[in-house]
């Protein structure tokens, strides 16, 4: 089974480069989780097609700095927008792709957004998505190389966009200084530092936590072909994606039928 991840790789390819300015991963991963959800968990599907329960990507909440929240899902009021009150599902999907001292930046925002939900219907389930970046270096197109070609747009389509994500190793020396360098080990700090989120144990909806935390390492620099490691890759920061990704979703599954359809 693929997972939303892929769909996130295969964009990045379609593209050429990695966008760390755009929300686009995180409103893939959102859809791809929940077509995966209406799929494969009855009740959810059930309530979905039934119309008793809608989806919105990219809501303003009180709270967290009047922050997005990337995926909410539950009952609208009656204007057609979510009723903060009858929330029964929500996502929040963050990414350290470099640069990894963002790590507390991101890790802030997903605490304020579950202190936000967990206000709002402590009942939500709460999942939170965080992709890793596992490569050495990082070629910063969006911010770098692409506002060089402003005004010669053809010259970066015809020249330089081909060779992105290609495994064209002379874009490293040719646009050196717009190179970010992750130190040894910067990876693996990150993915220890997420671990630290709050969490919550089946039933104990009393807790400000999230249901799932799903960290997903990903190999992308711009430069050379983007992918997912599997888990005997020892890029894989000894996390098996898919496997992971299957018990979230069941995880999900268990959860929202024990709160609405039991």
């Amino acid at each position: 089974m693929t997972t939303p991840f892929d769909a996130v790789i295969e964009q990045i390819k379609l593209r050429g480069f990695h966008n760390q300015r755009l929300e686009e991963h995180s409103d893939i991963v959102s859809q791809e989780i929940l077509k995966n959800l209406r799929e494969r968990c009855g009740p959810f599907g059930t309530d979905y097609a039934a119309g008793q329960i809608t989806s919105w990507l990219n809501v303003r909440t009180p709270g967290a700095r009047n922050r997005k929240i990337d995926l909410l899902v539950g009952e609208a009021d009656a204007a057609g927008k979510p009723d903060l009150e009858k929330l029964r599902f929500c996502i929040e999907n963050k990414s350290v792709m470099t640069a990894h001292r963002n790590q507390y930046a991101r890790f802030d925002d997903l605490n304020e957004a579950l202190q936000v939900l967990h206000h709002a219907k402590a009942e939500a389930v709460l999942v939170a998505t965080v992709i890793i970046g596992v490569a050495e270096r990082f070629l910063n197109v969006p911010d770098r190389v692409k506002p060089l070609y402003k005004k010669r747009t053809v010259e970066f389509d015809d020249q330089i966009l081909p060779r992105l994500s290609s495994g064209d190793q002379t874009l490293w020396e040719q646009f050196a200084w717009a190179v970010s360098v992750n130190r040894p080990g910067d990876a693996a700090k990150t993915v220890e530092k997420f671990r630290q989120l709050p969490t919550r144990a089946p039933g104990h909806t009393h807790v400000a936590g999230y249901d799932y935390v799903l960290l997903v390492p990903a190999f992308i620099d711009n430069v050379n072909r983007p992918y997912i490691p599997e888990a005997d890759d020892p890029r894989s920061l000894g996390i098996d994606v898919r496997g992971a990704y299957d018990a979230m979703l069941e995880a999900i599954c268990k959860a929202y039928s024990a709160r609405w359809h039991l």
